[in-house]
C-alpha cells in the first residue's frame, strides 16, 4: 500500500535515510513524504502499529525488476534429456547411448533413461531392468540414480542425475 491508500490512525515511520522517526499519525507521514516529494509506503502491515517507510516508490520498484532479472539471468535451468533402449539392444549399442549419457551429465542436465516394450517383449521386463542396472553403473562416475528403474506402461524408465547435485 502506498500513499492515500495506507488508512492506519497511526504508523511507525521511517524516513528516506533509514533513521526511525517513532510513532506517528498517517497524515503526518503523508505529508512529511509530500514536502520530499517521496512516496508514503507501508514496508511491514501486519506490525503493530504498522511500518512505513518514505522513499522513492517508482525507484523501488525499478529496482527490485532488476534484481529479480539478474537472479535469472544466474539461474541455470537443468533440462532432462531422454534417451530410449530397446529390450534386445546390443552391448555395442549401449556403449554409445552411455557415451552420450555422460555428454548429458556433463553438461549439468539429468538424464531419462527408458526401454519401451512392444507386443511380446513385455515378457522379458526382467532383462529390461539388467540393461538399465549395467547402464546405471557404465554412468555412475558422472551420474546417480535419482529415480530407480520402474515399470510405466510398457516402458521402463530410470532418472539420472549429475553428480554434486
Amino acid at each position: 500500500m502506498i500513499n492515500e491508500q495506507i488508512r492506519d490512525r497511526e504508523v511507525r515511520l521511517i524516513d528516506d535515510a533509514g533513521e526511525q522517526l517513532g510513532i506517528v499519525s498517517s497524515r503526518d507521514a503523508q505529508k512529511l513524504a509530500d514536502e520530499k516529494k517521496l512516496d508514503l509506503v507501508k514496508i511491514a502491515p501486519t506490525a503493530k502499529p504498522p511500518v512505513c517507510r518514505i522513499m522513492d516508490y517508482g525507484k523501488y520498484k525499478f529496482d527490485q525488476a532488476k534484481k529479480e532479472k539478474e537472479a535469472r539471468k544466474k539461474q541455470k535451468t537443468v533440462d532432462v534429456k531422454e534417451l530410449r533402449l530397446s529390450p534386445g539392444i546390443d552391448t555395442h549399442d549401449v556403449q554409445v547411448k552411455v557415451k552420450k549419457a555422460n555428454e548429458f551429465l556433463k553438461n549439468g542436465d539429468k538424464v531419462k533413461v527408458s526401454i519401451r516394450f512392444r507386443g511380446r517383449e513385455i515378457g522379458h521386463s526382467k532383462a529390461g531392468m539388467i540393461i538399465l542396472e549395467n547402464f546405471a553403473k557404465e554412468t555412475a562416475e558422472l551420474g546417480v540414480i535419482e529415480k530407480p528403474a520402474k515399470m510405466e506402461g510398457r516402458s521402463l524408465v530410470m532418472f539420472l542425475a549429475p553428480k554434486g547435485n
